[in-house]
């Protein structure tokens, strides 16, 4: 059996069988079945509590919005911080998540990445709005990140969460595609999304 079959059998989901006790894989062995080839690096899934979940298909308009605020951002960023994007943030042994973009103090190497250096992490969201300010908006407070945006391409609305703590953000609010965006870290990256220049 060649690897290239493995890590294609091992793309596919299943639906596990309620109530059965499933395998919790770890980070680390995640990070060596891709170095193995067993995964395959250009998968795109995250770890949540343990199992394997698979991210939506990326749509045009979330592809559109997302390099717009990369540029938009790139442009205006200074020293203080660091901007990544669509980088592994590894939240504890069994967890790892694929944000759109992190902010990060700027003291930190890319390495180094964990919740309590993350200054802002951003998800652009299309199909996985649901997702994103539910589930996963719990999982990123559970974890520690101080805070979350969640962006609606279809709307332009954004969910803003902040206060981080273990049962969820205590913070939430919607913040409309006229109003401004403001990290509470870097004022000059305000945008409306409603003016967001496209490219």
């Amino acid at each position: 059996m060649n690897q290239h079959f493995i890590a294609s059998e091992l793309s596919t989901t299943t639906q596990a069988a309620e109530g059965l006790p499933r395998r919790a894989w770890t980070v680390v062995e995640i990070e060596e079945m891709v170095r193995l080839g067993i995964l395959l690096e250009d998968d795109r899934f995250e770890l949540i509590g343990g199992e394997i979940v698979p991210m939506s298909p990326k749509g045009s308009k979330h592809e559109h919005y997302k390099i717009s605020l990369l540029h938009f951002w790139m442009k205006r960023s200074t020293e203080n911080y660091r901007i990544a994007q669509e980088t592994t943030l590894r939240l504890d042994a069994y967890a790892f998540v694929e944000p759109d973009f992190v902010f990060y103090n700027s003291d930190v190497l890319a390495p180094q990445l964990a919740p309590s250096n993350t200054l802002l992490a951003v998800e652009v969201a299309d199909s996985s709005l649901g997702y994103d300010r539910g589930r996963k908006a719990r999982i990123y407070a559970n974890s520690g990140v101080k805070a979350l945006w969640v962006v609606d391409v279809n709307t332009l609305e954004t969910h803003v969460f902040g206060e981080a703590g273990i049962d969820g953000y205590r913070l939430a609010r919607i913040v409309g595609s006229t109003e401004l965006l403001v990290p509470d870290f870097a004022p000059e990256l305000a945008v409306k999304l409603v003016e967001l220049p496209l490219i």
